[in-house]
């Protein structure tokens, strides 16, 4: 029986970064029922820093994210966490109303983004179609994130703290008794008065195990495909593109080009595959905006993002099972939200209390608690 003060379930991006802000107030040991860290979603993540992406909440969380990806701990990465990729959201002449929204919202996070017509879109990228782009929007502030120099960062600082990380450790039985919380896994037996759920869209299965009410959590997936670029271009320095009602998106690649149909479909847990309609969809949209020709497809695979009703993490803990942390939810925002999310549930923890920034930007624990869905 190993026994710590804060066991965390789940050893993606949000388990592995809640562990690491743990470990500075106890022994942290945290559970993967995977053979590494980030097989499902974090693994699969093609992210980037946009503090105009998701509502108000996942906003704040973002903007609140900046300074460590930009300045993180000594020694936390030997690498850059981001680099510059500005993003361009193009519109269409009928969703011109949408996009005059949408920078409405955009700039009360990001002042400086621009509005373009469909000339300086296609200046900005050369190979949107004239007849498709009536307006766009350009955020020069967007970020390419690595994740995973975050992920690894944050996992060696984990451990450099003292804490652990068990692989091949699905759990099959949770149970509190006396204060304690015994999770019976398939590495053996684990007790901590601190259990923290952070198992992605395994979420709501962990509660049921520990005979806790779920919070309603869907997982969804989301395609992706890379391509090679027109031949003799350098494509490396070209922006993100991102449709304003977010039908597909590309960018740049590790020297090729990825794309997505931006599919949300709900699929039970599981190791998600791309399907080939979805793959179609992809190649159908890029090839529509853009003169780009989609010749043979590099790669592709899919990812789970998993939501609850109003699309805002779940970050508090369980008020039906004491000691029984939440921090799920995180849909497709949570990599770069993942420093002031792991923050948030640190200061929870061991303090009751968001941390101060995170105070300071009218963020209340209730906004992210469980029981705002129960």
């Amino acid at each position: 029986m190993t026994k710590c003060d804060f066991l965390v379930i789940g050893a993606g991006m949000a388990g592995a970064s809640a562990a690491f802000e743990l470990a500075g107030a106890g022994r942290v040991v945290v559970l993967e029922r995977e053979e590494a860290p980030g097989y499902h979603s974090t693994g699969r993540s093609a992210a980037m820093f946009l503090a105009t992406y998701g509502n108000a909440i996942i906003r704040d969380l973002t903007v609140a994210s900046r300074s460590f990806f930009a300045d993180p701990p000594a020694g936390f990465s030997e690498s850059p966490l981001w680099a510059p990729r500005g993003t361009l959201t193009i519109a269409r002449a009928d969703q011109r109303h949408t996009l005059r929204e949408a920078v409405t919202q955009a700039r009360r996070h990001v002042p400086t983004i621009e509005e373009v017509d469909g000339a300086e879109a296609r200046r900005l990228m050369p190979v949107l179609r004239a007849d498709y782009v009536a307006a766009a929007t350009f955020d020069a502030e967007a970020r390419e994130l690595d994740v995973h120099a975050i992920h690894g960062g944050y996992l060696r600082g984990l451990m450099g703290r003292g804490g652990e990380v068990v692989t091949d450790a699905e759990v099959t039985a949770l149970s509190r008794n006396a204060g304690t919380w015994t999770a019976e896994t398939t590495a053996g037996v684990f007790t901590a008065p601190v259990v923290v759920n952070a198992a992605g869209a395994w979420c709501d299965e962990v509660a049921r195990l520990a005979n806790v009410a779920p919070v309603g959590l869907v997982a969804k997936r989301r395609t992706a495909i890379t391509f090679d670029g027109p031949d003799a271009v350098d494509v490396t320095k070209w922006p993100m593109v991102i449709d304003v009602d977010e039908e597909f998106y590309f960018r740049p690649e590790g020297g090729r080009l990825l794309a997505s149909p931006a599919d949300a479909t709900p699929v039970p847990p599981s190791d998600v595959q791309p399907e080939e309609l979805d793959v179609a969809v992809a190649v159908e949209r890029v090839e529509a905006a853009t003169e780009l020709s989609v010749r043979r497809i590099a790669h592709k695979w899919a990812g789970l993002r998993s939501f609850v009703a109003d699309d805002t993490p779940v970050i508090g803990m369980d008020e039906e099972a004491d000691g029984l942390f939440w921090l799920a939810g995180q849909g497709g925002y949570g990599i770069m939200t993942s420093p002031s999310m792991a923050r948030a549930a640190a200061g929870l923890i061991t303090e009751d209390t968001l941390p101060g920034d995170l105070d300071e930007r009218g963020l209340e624990a209730a906004d992210l608690a469980p029981g705002r869905l129960r």
